[in-house]
């Protein structure tokens, strides 16, 4: 299983600018944020997709299929629900947990903070492999590099 958010890793919203490759969507008509994304990011999503169940892990919950997934050309996934919005980024270890009980996942986030790489870290006894790796929110993640 892989774990994929949105904000900050599909859409790099703290950078300055519109990185090059991505558009600028307004899809939330009473938000005044842009969301900006990256058409190849939809390949690399259904590339991923055929070695991993992919699952929003993102506070957009139910609406990401509706909101993103025409625009990157991905099939519909499931989604770990959230709770209520706003929440600190520390809120979704326990809907992961809970999501994924004893499942091998990899984890794809910007806000990967303590409370996520703890329970990550768990004794592999405790569950299957876990993976988490925290991000940069202004990078525009459009460039594979190497891990």
């Amino acid at each position: 299983m892989a774990l994929v958010d949105i904000d900050g890793v599909l859409n790099p919203y703290a950078a300055a600018d519109c990185p090059l490759g991505f558009v600028e969507y307004r899809l939330f008509p009473s938000d005044t944020d842009i969301t900006r994304l990256c058409a190849a990011h939809g390949d690399w999503l259904k590339e991923l997709g055929t070695f991993y169940e992919l699952v929003w892990v993102s506070a957009w919950g139910n609406v990401a299929h509706e909101l993103i997934g025409s625009i990157l050309g991905v099939d519909e996934f499931p989604f770990v629900p959230m709770p209520p919005i706003p929440f600190p980024p520390a809120e979704k270890v326990p809907a992961v947990a809970t999501y994924v009980g004893n499942r091998a996942v990899a984890w794809i986030d910007d806000a990967l903070f303590d409370e996520a790489l703890q329970w990550a870290r768990l004794p592999p006894s405790a569950h299957a492999p876990r993976s988490g790796r925290p991000g940069d929110r202004t990078h525009p993640g459009s460039h594979r590099t190497a891990a």
